[in-house]
């Protein structure tokens, strides 16, 4: 009998050290995808293509590829220096740094709509220049100059105020977004007044809201379940559906996403990003660029969350202690507990 269960102790170490393997493999595939698409679209490195097409490729190509298997070696040897972490350990370490990215997107989502929407207006009522002079107005009327030298600075900024908050600001975002569409109604209609960049502010704010607060949706729970079945299941068969869905499905479409994007310097997402490209709505904000990155935000950050949500529900899958509630289910047993004790 005693045999018998360090076999099966055994046979679940192996298998929880593969799905380890394979789950920090997915992992550092994303991160020499992205490390690899910044070096083609900025520094003109020809990609993996040519070599996947057997097509003469130089040896900056071949270093492309070799940084693929680097990435599953250095995931390897991760896991084998963390034999003794769980799976619920690793979805929440995950999870932790996909959240991080996007408290830091949100932030530099609403610094630069600030400071941005108050160039524009600046501009656009031709006080600018008597505020950063003449010279700088013609640069700033330069959407790689802003873009370089004004946004992205900010989102430095948005990275470093993450670090020290711990609120994702999706409420705050909503309540801003609500005031600068009531601003355009009260000017528009009371003041008779409007501008391209008021409109452009709520688009640009609000795509990112929609966008950015996918994967913390999907940690939460809270994405919409169309199903018959599911909800009658055991928590054992829910996770085998989850991890199958996570792969199959969900991963499925952010690499699908990636790809199409981003799969050369000349993609749909790529080309308005390295162009810094911007509307055609004369004085309006200088964010169009950004917003063709949001898609590529959405589809990275659900990629890394349904890696995490992959570990999670094979974790739920093998009955393993410690699984995660959503913060609504721990808000409405809260309730339910209060509203007895009440009682």
């Amino acid at each position: 009998m005693a045999v018998a269960q360090e076999s099966i102790a055994s046979i679940s170490d192996v298998a929880t050290f593969w799905v380890r393997v394979f789950s920090w493999c997915l992992i550092a595939v994303l991160a020499v995808f992205l490390a690899n698409n910044y070096l083609v679209t900025t520094r003109d490195w020809p990609g993996i293509v040519g070599i996947l097409l057997q097509e003469n490729a130089g040896p900056l190509a071949w270093i492309q590829l070799v940084a693929y298997f680097a990435g599953f070696a250095a995931a390897a040897i991760y896991v084998l220096s963390s034999r003794a972490q769980t799976l619920r350990a690793d979805s929440a370490l995950i999870s932790d740094a996909n959240i991080f990215l996007v408290r830091a997107c949100f932030w530099a989502v609403l610094l630069i709509g600030l400071v941005d929407m108050v160039v524009s207006f600046l501009r656009v009522e031709g006080l600018l220049i008597g505020v950063v002079g003449e010279e700088m107005t013609k640069k700033l009327g330069r959407p790689e100059f802003r873009g370089t030298y004004l946004h992205m600075p900010l989102m430095g900024v948005g990275l470093v105020i993450a670090a020290f908050t711990r609120t994702l600001g999706f409420i705050w975002l909503t309540i801003l977004i609500v005031a600068a569409e009531l601003a355009i109604v009260i000017t528009r209609f009371v003041f008779s007044y409007e501008q391209a960049f008021m409109g452009d502010l709520v688009r640009f704010w609000y795509g990112a809201l929609f966008l950015f607060a996918s994967a913390y949706t999907l940690l939460e729970e809270g994405h919409v379940r169309v199903d018959v079945f599911y909800s009658t299941f055991k928590t054992k068969r829910k996770g085998l559906v989850n991890a199958v869905g996570s792969i199959v499905l969900g991963l499925s479409m952010s690499w699908t996403i990636m790809i199409v994007g981003m799969g050369h310097k000349r993609a749909i997402i790529n080309m308005p990003v390295v162009n810094f490209e911007v509307s055609q709505s004369g004085y309006g904000m200088y964010v169009k660029y950004l917003m063709a990155a949001f898609l590529g935000v959405f589809a990275v950050t659900m990629a890394v969350q349904f890696v995490s949500y992959f570990l999670e529900s094979v974790a739920d899958y093998r009955g393993e202690p410690g699984k995660r509630k959503p913060a609504s289910s721990t808000h409405s047993e809260l309730l339910e507990t209060t509203d007895s004790a009440a009682a």
